[in-house]
């Protein structure tokens, strides 16, 4: 048996993956364990023996990434089993079986992932922390993903909000953006930016406006946000609030007088698509008018 620390992250566990790829060691004769572990090996100066690189496809490696971001301890040795089938056990078109019950189960780590990740995109939510000397702002959020997703969510938030600088803390790892440079340090165990500011009034305030009685699916809405989000979104504790009042104001809407329709506004450009609109119908009409009756023989 031979014991591999796997890391943390995807590219540790390639680099471990490759060399015994390399040397030919098969899924069964791995233990895949971080350091310090039972059967830790000592660590030894050999260098592996140089080989021809072993071709990998590019879809696999897509797959390994988002595997690589799950909780789940066992999925460096499934990645490894995948691997190993894909390269030296004939089944290079392993991925294009869904039937197959190892890469159903990668199938599903990878849906979770990806899940997150949407989830985490949607939940985080800044706040103001601090202004400094030339009037630039920071700001912080605080998320607690059940997968180690940060660096893989991270370059969304760096896109869309690129002209401020803003950290995102959570227990598996955080994101820090200066404006120019995106880095990352490990996950903190508790909430640093506990306090509400003015942002969070703001949000609220512009939620409860949103909200849309006539339109509230309870159970759907919380599938798409569960319950276990809400302790960190400012606007949750609105939700039960509007759900309670919400027969009310569908009630009050339905009550209320049909409101004028407003006039169609003033459009020269507009206004002359109607006109040939409307000469189009006309001359449909008359056309329509000569034609015979079906049936009836023309004289």
């Amino acid at each position: 048996m031979k014991c591999v620390d796997p890391g943390t992250d995807f590219v540790s566990w390639r680099d471990a993956a490759r060399v015994l790829l390399e040397d030919a060691v098969p899924p069964n004769e791995v233990l895949w364990e971080s350091s310090g572990g039972l059967f830790a090996a000592a660590p030894t100066d050999e260098q592996a023996p140089v080989a021809s690189p072993i071709k990998v496809p590019a879809a696999f490696m897509d797959l390994a990434k988002s595997i690589a971001c799950h909780r789940d301890p066992s999925r460096w040795a499934l990645l490894y089993r995948l691997l190993w089938r894909i390269t030296r056990g004939g089944e290079r078109h392993l991925l294009a079986i869904a039937s197959d019950p190892e890469m159903a189960k990668a199938r599903q780590l990878e849906k979770n992932v990806h899940r997150e990740i949407h989830k985490m995109h949607a939940f985080v939510r800044f706040k103001l922390i601090d202004t400094d000397a030339d009037g630039r702002e920071r700001y912080a959020a605080w998320f607690e993903p059940d997968h180690f997703i940060v660096e893989a969510a991270a370059p969304f938030f760096k896109k869309r909000f690129a002209n401020m600088d803003w950290s995102i803390f959570t227990p598996k790892g955080c994101a820090h953006w200066n404006g120019t440079a995106l880095t990352h340090t490990p996950g903190i165990p508790n909430n640093p930016v506990e306090n509400p500011d003015a942002l969070e009034a703001a949000w609220r305030t512009y939620y409860r406006s949103i909200f849309n009685p006539a339109r509230l699916k309870v159970k759907a809405m919380q599938t798409e946000m569960p319950k276990r989000y809400w302790k960190n979104l400012p606007e949750a504790d609105l939700i039960e609030e509007l759900i309670g009042q919400s027969q009310q104001r569908v009630a009050h809407m339905l009550a209320e007088e049909p409101r004028p329709v407003k006039p169609t506004p003033k459009n020269a450009y507009l206004d002359k698509l109607r006109e040939l609109s409307a000469e189009e119908q006309s001359a449909n009409r008359v056309h329509e008018a000569d034609d015979p009756p079906p049936g009836s023989i023309p004289t």
